[in-house]
């Protein structure tokens, strides 16, 4: 009988996203060049909500995106390392408006899930919904420990 393989992940705080930096910057990069945005236009500090679920079958990361367009956000995963990034504009308001408090962040972000466990990446998907972003990851069958045969077969050439 085997049992289901569970999936450890941790958040990743911007401490220690050092490593990552390269992925994230590139991400950045790109979605400036696709919005057409300068990240200096807006400076605020958003950090959307993340909630981790596991399956039998998945992990499901749920991100609070509203207000995020789907054309505003990238996915990457790379070694054990879920990175959502994206980028939330501010909303158009009228010249009169007067805002008293504001409490709606705006601006670039970078959520980190470090997660261990096997995937199959191939099969992942992400859907956004009513401000929310699924990203599904299907695990795959814990193979080690298990015995496997390998065939032999023979060979009519002689080895070098």
């Amino acid at each position: 009988m085997m049992c289901p393989q569970v999936a450890h992940f941790s958040f990743l705080p911007p401490s220690e996203s050092g490593e990552l930096s390269d992925d994230i910057r590139e991400l950045f990069e790109d979605l400036s060049r696709t919005l057409g945005s300068d990240p200096a236009g807006y400076p605020g500090q958003c950090r959307p909500l993340i909630d981790v679920f596991e399956t039998d079958v998945a992990v499901e990361l749920v991100v609070d995106t509203c207000g995020v367009p789907a054309a505003a956000l990238r996915i990457l995963f790379r070694d054990g390392v879920l990175i959502v990034a994206g980028e939330k504009a501010p909303a158009g308001t009228t010249a009169d408006a007067v805002f008293h408090l504001v409490e709606r962040d705006f601006g670039r972000f970078a959520r980190a899930v470090r997660l261990s466990g096997a995937f199959d990446i191939g099969r992942a998907r992400a859907t956004l919904r009513a401000g929310e972003l699924s990203v599904v990851l299907p695990k795959l069958l814990e193979r080690r420990g298990r015995a496997h045969r390998v065939a032999v077969t023979t060979s009519d050439t002689p080895a070098a």
